[in-house]
């Protein structure tokens, strides 16, 4: 099974099948579903929105899942509600092209009072389904389902119109300096004002919670929305957060360079993009796991396949056990070469100049290393034919939407591969903090959300919640770990009156991998709101999937880890603490 991809790709909800179609029979609530197209014309928080569908849909299944997505419950109905489109900021960019935020909200008649915005996901630039279906949230059961009035949108640019493949297709519109800001954050503010503002002029009164959720780069987006709208939602599940994207590009072509010098090049130092996804064999990844369980699983008291003490697992731990699998010729499926092991360990490192100046994270070592939610971006799936994402996707993003000025990347795979081996971070990785004319602010300021001053957003009782898989091949949990310790020497210990962290041992990004990876933050998070019930666990899943389906963990709060009581069930929830 391909595993499901979250960022800077289509979100995979935005591919899902379409929502149902509108009932065609004029009824009252098919009347005040059309009447509301000009309910407010001219009185919108942005003057130039226009609704360009109001359309009512009956009661009835959700769309089924796209079997290579997130997997939600299609079988609890969706309310009957109001589908509504619209668009605002429609304007010819610097760039010559068209380009408008668009959004899509759905209001269901049956409203339980609360309001989520759907987060997005990869490039964006799909308007999205507003079903309120999550991956790496807990949103299995859509929220629209629930009763929650739910808006997506396309963060200002459209797939559809501002692809150009002369300037690395879907990331185009990193060459307008406003299309960057509001794919960064603008559009959140003007989308959550207009939803609010349809919200209450549909049901006639403000809604009584507002809710974010969204993993990868919508996790981005709650964090962004926690620093530059504070007071716009009382909670915010913010998964895997690309809270350091440009960073994070980096890191990518990082991977692509380093992993890319074990292809032997051709007679012009070409080496085959072709090639890339074969640079370890499937055999040799189950290695890669072995030796990190061998060293570290133990440190947690139980041997379980998974790593909970993530602290406790370094280089100094895994190395030496790794080091053992040496080949003693040629590499086969029962050793690795030294080349391969010194690779894997520096792709882990994270990028550095020649001086060994970090430029972003580390990356934990962790069980879940190797799984095919990890291998798909940093080497491909041979068997599946799927190429290396980091070089697909970093190689398009980097130059295009992280660094200033950008320059012009390649619809061709091949030419990106080049293009990233031939990336000096010594004399480039700066692009990303440059400014130049007509971008006054560089990558980094546009979309880092990194900071740990939350203070307006604390002071007006935000809660906000980060689920991060330990084996993330994108977004390092180790930078989302350093940024918590930053904010709670800011808050002198008391962060987590705010903000917690859930790190999930064994789980790739957003999901997959050998680990509890089904849990339900966004519940949580509205228990948080709502009822003042703080967590200090998830309750974690193993899916059929897993190595143990249907095992139960307790996902702890950061900094502390499960342990094994010593007695009962080991496959059971149970049978372990949260200690640390």
């Amino acid at each position: 099974m391909i595993p499901a991809v979250h960022w800077l790709t289509a979100s995979a909800l935005a591919a899902l099948i379409a929502a149902s179609a509108p009932a065609s029979a004029a009824t009252p609530d098919s009347a005040r579903c059309a009447a509301f197209a000009t309910t407010l014309r001219g009185h919108w928080p942005d003057a130039s929105t226009r609704v360009t569908s109001a359309d009512f849909v009956a009661e009835g299944p959700a769309p089924k899942p796209d079997p290579r997505g997130f997997q939600y419950d299609a079988m609890t109905p969706l309310k009957a509600h109001c589908d509504i489109r619209a668009v605002m900021a429609e304007r010819t960019g610097l760039d010559g092209q068209s380009y408008a935020i668009k959004f899509h909200l759905r209001l269901p008649l049956d409203w339980n009072g609360r309001f989520l915005f759907q987060g997005g996901g990869g490039t964006n630039g799909e308007i999205g389904n507003a079903l309120g279906a999550t991956a790496g949230v807990g949103l299995v059961t859509p929220a629209l389902a629930q009763g929650y009035a739910v808006v997506s949108q396309d963060s200002g640019h459209d797939n559809g119109l501002n692809s150009d493949p002369a300037k690395g297709g879907a990331v185009a519109f990193g060459f307008d300096p406003e299309a960057r800001r509001n794919y960064a954050y603008a559009s959140l503010g003007a989308v959550t004002e207009a939803a609010k503002a349809a919200i209450t002029s549909f049901y006639g009164k403000a809604p009584r919670y507002s809710y974010f959720a969204g993993c990868s780069k919508g996790g981005q987006e709650g964090m962004a929305l926690a620093h530059r709208y504070p007071t716009a939602f009382n909670g915010i599940v913010a998964a895997a957060p690309g809270m350091s994207l440009p960073r994070a590009g980096l890191a990518q072509t990082w991977d692509a360079q380093i992993f890319g010098r074990l292809l032997k090049p051709d007679a012009n130092g070409v080496r085959a993009f072709g090639q890339f996804a074969s640079l370890y064999s499937p055999a040799q990844l189950g290695i890669i796991r072995s030796a990190v369980l061998k060293a570290c699983d133990g440190k947690d008291g139980l041997t379980d396949g998974l790593v909970m003490r993530i602290d406790q697992c370094t280089n100094a731990n895994v190395l030496p056990v790794l080091r053992t699998f040496t080949c003693k010729g040629e590499p086969t499926d029962q050793c690795l070469s030294r080349a391969q092991i010194d690779t894997l360990a520096a792709s882990l490192s994270g990028p550095r100049k020649r001086d060994g100046t970090s430029l972003y994270a580390s990356f934990p070592w962790d069980g879940g290393i190797g799984a095919p939610g990890w291998a798909v971006w940093k080497l491909g799936l041979a068997k599946e034919g799927v190429p290396a994402l980091n070089i697909l996707i970093g190689g398009s993003a980097l130059p295009t939407i992280f660094q200033t000025p950008p320059t012009l990347a390649s619809a061709d795979p091949q030419q990106l591969l080049q293009w990233q081996m031939a990336y000096d971070f010594d004399a480039d990785a700066d692009a990303i903090y440059r400014t130049a004319a007509p971008f006054t602010e560089s990558g980094w300021d546009v979309l880092s959300a990194r900071s740990p001053d939350i203070d307006a957003f604390r002071a007006a009782g935000g809660k906000l919640i980060v689920p991060h898989g330990a084996a993330d091949p994108v977004f390092s949990l180790n930078d989302t770990l350093q940024w918590y310790r930053e904010m709670d020497a800011r808050y002198h210990g008391a962060a987590s009156d705010t903000a917690r962290v859930f790190p999930v041992p064994g789980m790739n990004h957003c999901e997959g991998g050998p680990a509890t990876d089904r849990y339900d933050a966004f519940a949580a998070m509205v228990a948080w709101v709502e009822q003042g019930r703080a967590p200090d666990r998830l309750h974690g899943v193993a899916p059929a999937a897993s190595p143990w389906p249907g095992r139960t963990r307790p996902i702890c709060k950061y900094p502390q880890y499960a342990k094994y009581k010593g007695r009962g069930d080991i496959e059971k929830e149970d049978s372990f603490q949260c200690v640390g």
